[in-house]
């Protein structure tokens, strides 16, 4: 039997970013490596120092502690260009607590295998479970491990001040890992953005915050800039896997199909992917999803989850009745259950309410993505929009687009279904 809930709302856990996680394997591999040099240089009968626990301090400053799983020698560490020598190279480990946030990495190893070396430099490479950057318009160059400036900047200065510690002059190698970190990053977008072979190390604060879904967020910003960095200039933004293979399949009907690259899965975000097109350079921007996702976006909703955003009925019948609904289907409009309960009893009274959401859509995206001052037009300002809904079985319901905006396009194929 399924537990019962609390009928009070219990706080949310907040969690640690895998680059937390990392720089905390760094600094226990770091203290392990170094009192080990330095008993053998002193040649002292001195406990070798392999803290269980160690702390980290964040970028805006809070201190956390974290819990170290395992030490383990590396018999070869050639792959990740670091040395043999076991003495001086160790693995740690520790277990990634995502708090209560629905993140894919929560509960994963993250390790860190550290060697020293004799220049007095610190490089980064994959171990197992990383991905490598094949694709520009990242914050990385191609060929790079994925891991992101902030976490690198956490393990350098946090290795910076163990070295201090112990007055070593040398450097270090790092490669960083996540076991079964392949397997996990095809649940991700890393795939599509052209982080190839296992996950991102990621992180900007240290901490992951509940529901705050800022991976995902993350991901649609870099989905657009490596789209943009590859000269691609039509993105189109999808609420799932039924939106997409329909818009896709619209497309190659079309004779213009699609690169991955120019698909973003915004989910619910459409918020994100219009806060992004007012920093790109686009010219086309197209939004496809189920007319449930749209009706949000239509009555102004930039995050369309339903634990954010509920579907408005009374909104609904206020568009149908502009469109000439009598009072009896508005009346059922307002008792409907679903969108698509919606959808059909319009249907039934030949209401294009799906086109007039999509109408209505479109104009709170060009309203927010327009600039707040009209001395001079941007990018932004030129951007052709184009809102596409459909239902449960992946038809198209509803379609607006402001095709005569901005620059010109090619009129002679249509994008609007026969």
């Amino acid at each position: 039997m399924w537990k019962e809930s609390s009928e009070e709302p219990q706080p949310l856990r907040t969690g640690l970013t895998t680059g937390t996680c990392a720089t905390a394997c760094c600094v226990a591999a770091a203290h392990h490596l170094l009192s080990r040099l330095n008993k053998e240089k002193k040649d002292i009968d001195e406990i070798i120092f392999s803290p269980k626990q160690v702390s980290i301090t964040l970028p805006k400053g809070k201190i956390v502690e974290l819990t170290i799983d395992s030490y383990s020698p590396v018999i070869s560490g050639v792959e990740n260009n670091i040395a043999s020598d076991s003495e001086h190279l160790v693995k740690t480990t520790t277990i990634k607590d995502a708090g209560d946030d629905p993140d894919a990495t929560h509960g994963a190893t993250v390790f860190v295998e550290l060697s020293l070396q004799d220049k007095n430099h610190i490089t980064f490479s994959a171990a197992e479970g990383v991905g490598t950057v094949t694709r520009d318009g990242l914050a990385l160059a191609i060929g790079e491990p994925a891991i992101n400036p902030v976490p690198r900047k956490m393990m350098l200065e946090h290795l910076q001040d163990v070295a201090k510690e112990y007055a070593y002059q040398g450097g270090f190698s790092v490669a960083v890992g996540i076991e079964n970190g392949e397997a996990i990053a095809q649940k991700t977008m890393n795939p599509r953005l052209g982080i190839m072979g296992g996950l991102s190390v990621l992180g900007t604060t240290g901490i992951v915050r509940p529901f705050s879904c800022a991976a995902w967020i993350a991901s649609i910003f870099q989905g657009m800039d490596v789209a943009i960095a590859n000269g691609i200039d039509h993105l189109v933004a999808t609420t799932g896997n039924t939106s997409e293979e329909t818009i896709k399949n619209h497309y190659e009907k079309l004779g213009s199909p699609l690169s991955d690259m120019a698909l973003i899965e915004m989910g619910d975000f459409a918020g994100a992917v219009l806060k992004h097109s007012k920093k790109v350079a686009i010219k086309q921007l197209t939004f496809c999803g189920g007319i449930g996702k749209i009706s949000k976006l239509a009555n102004g909703h930039m995050d369309l989850n339903s634990r954010v955003s509920a579907i408005d009925f009374q909104h609904m019948a206020d568009i149908a009745q502009s469109l000439g609904a009598d009072e009896t289907l508005l009346e059922k409009i307002i008792q409907a259950n679903t969108s698509v309960e919606v959808l059909q009893l319009c249907q039934q009274h030949n209401i294009p309410i799906g086109d007039a959401l999509c109408e209505q859509a479109l104009l709170v995206a060009r309203k927010k993505i327009a600039r707040k001052t009209i001395s001079r037009k941007t990018p932004s300002d030129n951007i052709i929009l184009t809102v596409w809904a459909i239902d449960r079985k992946g038809c198209f319901v509803g379609y607006a687009s402001d095709k005569t905006a901005g620059d010109k396009i090619d009129n002679n194929v249509s994008d609007r279904p026969a």
